[in-house]
Order: structure tokens, then sequence, then C-alpha cells
């Protein structure tokens, strides 16, 4: 199914494929052309994904409701798929997204209101709720999903008994919504599902007694593809108005965007970490089969399915989303807030200075973040960071920091000893944060590529179309192969603050 009729200049057997790739901050469609050496992404479009707060009745309250702009994100992915149009013939398309989340469908098919943001205040408290019902160790022995109140498991929960869930025929998960408006096709993708706490970890199949927690029929959810097959054809309707062909397969990829990422880091073995550093930065290793252990809960572990079968066995940090909204808040009040300029400034700071728990819920929304960190760091009597660049400094060091913590439980979990950290995605560009992980953890960090979820989503296309072949070892070493990537290696004078900064940390767990 690759393109027969290679564009001029492009190598023969090549095909051109679209990768939608959507995060919680913004989205960008790329069109990438791969083949047996060919491995060239251009960014097509690229537009802003805010979650915007209304009132109305969700839930069974009337406050203000955090929504994604669904339609938005509807209109910013065809102007992509325009632009990409205009550019030659387009072989498939595929999307993924950020996970938990999900759209309602009526009987006939209409979205039934945008779909909530997970970081919506409604699922306070209800994490506790179902845990009273469903015992935590008996939930996680099936789904093996770290336990995060904003779990797709709780929002349902935290819905349970309005009119909109009432009148549900089917919930998509937010790349499934958008792949039944492209295509007409209800599918379901399963390392999204995954992110749900609905699916055995063992069969990748939804679990129907937690259906039945979250207040679902099976008929509900759809039947769960594994990435690599098609989904359907674009409908004459959207061919019409982005100027693609009407039999322009969608392909079902891994949709959670972190399995994308995954499939696109450039990694050369399986003694590998990888850092998909975002919004959210996800710690974690790839492996074979999930691990279920009430060690691995009590760590709170997670196994989330990826691509060919594979499990990635990762925990959450909080990520560049502190970052964002510091730079949000001193835009607002007239401060200077040029990144650049402060990295630079950042990077002057002492080391370790200042440090935060960066897991912590009190992060998690939005608002005044300079402040609460401020709280938080001089929460055990030590100095507050006073300045932007000290804030910034407290925010990288603490990521670093949590980065080390989580690369050291993982191990211990499987007995995998990591030799090499990938830090992919947006945060790979921060030189600054990139050679504090290498400090911080020990090891070398490879950056990059940014765009990883995007280049493992058209890698699992092109394999599709049969334009490359291989597992994912010769999809990565494709990546390789056509990525020249920096290296950061570890500064041996900083060990020793690190490794106090790793104990009182622990020590603070413990107590």
């Amino acid at each position: 199914m690759a393109s027969t009729t290679a564009p001029a200049g492009a190598p023969p057997g090549t095909c051109r494929v679209v990768a939608v790739d959507l995060g919680a901050s913004s989205g960008r469609v790329l069109s990438v052309r791969v083949g047996p050496g060919t491995l060239e992404a251009h960014e097509e479009h690229r537009f802003p994904n805010e979650p915007v707060t209304v009132g109305g009745a969700v839930g069974g309250t009337f406050g203000g409701t955090l929504h994604w702009d669904v339609l938005q994100i509807v209109h910013g992915i065809e102007t992509g798929l325009r632009a990409a149009a205009t550019s030659g013939p387009v072989d498939a398309i595929a999307i993924d997204s950020w996970a938990v989340d999900y759209g309602l469908l009526d009987a006939d098919g209409a979205l039934l209101g945008n779909p909530v943001s997970y970081r919506d205040d409604r699922t306070l408290g209800v994490l506790e709720r179902v845990h009273a019902v469903v015992d935590p160790a008996a939930l996680y022995a099936i789904t093996g999903l770290q336990h995060q109140r904003f779990n797709t498991l709780f929002q349902l929960a935290a819905q349970h008994g309005s009119a909109q869930l009432a009148a549900a025929d089917r919930l998509l998960m937010i790349p499934d919504l958008l792949a039944y408006w492209l295509t007409g096709v209800v599918s379901g993708e399963v390392t999204n599902a995954s992110t749900t706490q609905l699916v055995d970890a063992r069969r990748r199949d939804w679990d129907p007694d937690l259906l039945a927690v979250a207040g679902l029929r099976r008929e509900q959810v759809p039947d769960l593809r594994e990435p690599g097959s098609v989904i359907g054809t674009l409908t004459e309707d959207v061919a019409r108005r982005t100027g693609l062909a009407a039999g322009t397969p969608v392909i079902a990829v891994g949709s959670h965007d972190t399995a994308s990422a995954v499939v696109g880091v450039p990694a050369t073995g399986e003694d590998f970490a990888y850092v998909s550093c975002g919004t959210w930065s996800l710690v974690g290793l790839e492996l074979p089969a999930p691990v279920l252990t009430e060690d691995a809960r009590a760590a709170n572990a997670t196994n989330e399915l990826g691509v060919d079968g594979t499990v990635r066995f990762l925990r959450n940090t909080m990520g560049l989303w502190m970052l964002q909204e510091c730079l949000r808040t001193w835009a607002r009040d007239g401060l200077p807030c040029d990144l650049h300029e402060l990295l630079a400034a950042a990077a002057a700071e002492p080391t370790l200075a200042w440090t935060v728990d960066a897991d912590d819920d009190t992060f998690l929304a939005a608002g005044d973040m300079p402040a609460r960190i401020a709280a938080a760091a001089s929460a055990d009597g030590r100095p507050a960071p006073a300045t932007p660049a000290q804030v910034v400094r407290c925010i990288l060091d603490s990521l670093a920091l949590a980065y080390r913590g989580t690369l050291r439980t993982l191990e211990q979990l499987t007995g995998r000893q990591v030799r090499t950290i990938h830090l992919v995605g947006g945060g790979s560009q921060n030189a600054l944060l990139c050679q504090l992980t290498a400090d911080a953890c020990g090891l070398p960090v490879v950056a990059g590529p940014t765009e990883a979820a995007a280049l493992g989503n058209a890698l699992v296309q092109a394999r599709t179309l049969g334009a490359v072949h291989g597992d994912l070892a010769t999809l990565r070493d494709l990546v390789v192969r056509t990525h020249p990537l920096p290296t950061y290696l570890p500064r041996d004078e900083h060990r020793a603050l690190w490794d106090a900064a790793a104990r009182r940390t622990t020590a603070q767990s413990v107590r």
C-alpha cells in the first residue's frame, strides 16, 4: 500500500503519512516520509490545546467545569490535513493523544457535551470512595495501573448518576472519538484504553467486572484493536473539506502518545529507560509482560500497554506543566518570562538549593504555580526560591531528582540495570534539564527526538503500509540512523550533592 509514485527527490518505496499528535497543551499535525533509510518529518500545522472552564450541570454540580474544546481540536486537525494535502498524496493518517479522557456519544452518534479534562476537580475524594467498594490490591492485580484520581474509572465514578452518563450509548477515548469523526467507524485502541483502569493488563481487553463498577455495560465500549490495524477510510465529507482522497486509510497506532513516543525512542538494546517529557513526564522501562506484584503497587508503578504486545512499566511525574504554569503566571503579572533567558539564568543558580516533591498533587491544578512551589520548598524551614530564575531551577532540579527516584525504584522492581536514558519529547530541547537528569541519575542521557511520538506514530503506519518491515528494534534503528542526537554525560563533581538530596528525599518519604 506504500506510494508507488513518490514525489520528485523521494527515495523509491517510501510512503508519506500524516501523524496527528495531540498533547495536553498543544496539537501537531506532521507529514512524515518513511522508507528504508528515510524518516523525514515536516510540521504542517501546530495549534494550542487549552481547556476551557464553563458553568453547567456536570456530574450533579453547577460550578465551573474544565472541558476540552474538542471542536477546536478537530478544526486544528483538519487545518493540518489541508496543509498536508497541498504538498502531495497522503498514504495514511493516524492519531495519538493524551490518556484517560473520553467522549460520550448518544444512540445517534452525537457527542454529549465537550469532554471533561482530567485536571477538573470533580474527582476529588472519588478514589477513596471507589476503594471502599473495590479492594485496591485486587484492582491493581487486574489492571496494573497506578492509582491516580484522574484515571477514567474515577472520572466515571464521579459522573455516576448524571443525566449525561445515563444518555450515553457509547464511550470513546479521545483519539478513538477523533478517528470516528474522520471515518464514521467506532473502534477502540488498546494502549489508550489501558490507561482507563478498566482493562485487564494480561488479556489486553476490557474487564467486565470493572466496567460494571464504572457503571458501564460492555456494549458501551468498543472492541479493542492492537496498533497497526486499519480503522477505516476518510469519509467523503472529510475528504472534501481537507482535499485528501476519500479512500485514505486511518490506521490505529499506539494512540496513547507515550506509546507512540516509546516506539520513537532511538534505543539500541533493552537496557534503556525513557523519559517522555512534555506537560507530563513519564519515566519507565519497556517490558514483555506486566509487573502486578504487591511491591509494584506499593511503589505506585503503572503498567500501560504498548505496541507489539509490550508493556510500559512507568511512573508519572508532574513534568513541564509546572514550568508552563509559572510562565503563564509571570506573563499575567507582567514579569519577564522569556524561557531561554530564564533557563540561562537558572543554569547559573546553585545546584539543589531548592527542591520540592514534583509528584505532589499540590501541583496538579492550574493557578499560581510560583506561590505553590515557594510554599512547598520552604515547608521544611529552608529558604524559598525568590526569583523566577530560582523557581525555574527548583522545578528542573526537582524533576531530575524525581526521575532518579523513579528509575531506581523501577530497577529494583524488575531486576533490570539501566545503562542509558532516552529523554524524548519537548523536554529534550531543554539542555539544562537533560544535563541535570544525567547528573542526578549518573547515566548518559540521549536527548530527542523532540517529536518522538509523531515519529513512532508514523513508523507504525509505515509498517502497516509495507514501506518498512521488522520489529520495534528495527523501527528504532531507523530513528538512530536518521536522527543524530546529543548525549549528556553525568558530571562527577555533582554526584555527592545528588546522592545527599536523594537520601534526604527518601528519609522525608519514610517519615
